[in-house]
């Protein structure tokens, strides 16, 4: 399967892993879609939550997915400098009605210095028994927190210098 068209707009769906939407990102601009590695980038783009909830981005953001690691990165341009937020998920799949992936509740925030902080691991425990996570699920998790802070610190992927700048100067040929 291929992936998404560049330039083309695609929707984001993230899932719990009881099957259940959890939260849709409206539209996104594809810049980069291949089978393992989709690119996207959005700028005051309408998300709605599993409970009906909606609200609007505040800033662009250049989304990065993978089909072969369990997580996602969101860098968000702001004014004092580039923060990201990863998800802890599945690998994305697409089909043609949008891109979707499991949210594992497990997040990192990355601030412009490159320090970071793991959240939300109370959630994440509390989801894990509620939903029966299988234990091979669970490891595979918490290596892809490690993968990923690795990433952060060896400023690999999309934590490189600048990898956020040039998909947003491509972004922004698309507008």
């Amino acid at each position: 399967m291929a992936g998404p068209q560049p330039g083309s707009r695609m929707q984001i769906q993230s899932y719990k892993h009881n099957g259940q939407l959890h939260r849709v990102w409206e539209s996104s601009t594809v810049l980069k879609g291949t089978r393992n590695i989709v690119i996207g980038a959005n700028d005051r783009t309408l998300v709605t939550e599993s409970d009906g909830r909606t609200w609007i981005t505040r800033e662009p953001a250049i989304c990065y997915f993978h089909s072969k690691y369990w997580f996602n990165v969101i860098g968000m341009l702001r004014n004092d400098g580039i923060y990201y937020y990863c998800n802890i998920s599945s690998p994305f799949v697409f089909d043609n009605e949008a891109l979707k992936y499991i949210d594992y509740d497990l997040d990192i925030k990355v601030y412009p210095d490159m320090t970071f902080t793991l959240l939300d691991e109370d959630e994440y425990e509390q989801h894990k028994q509620a939903m029966n996570y299988p234990k091979v699920v669970d490891r595979i998790l918490w290596n892809h927190v490690e993968y990923l802070i690795h990433w952060i610190r060896q400023r690999k992927g999309p934590f490189a210098p600048e990898f956020v700048d040039q998909w947003y100067e491509r972004y922004l040929t698309y507008r």
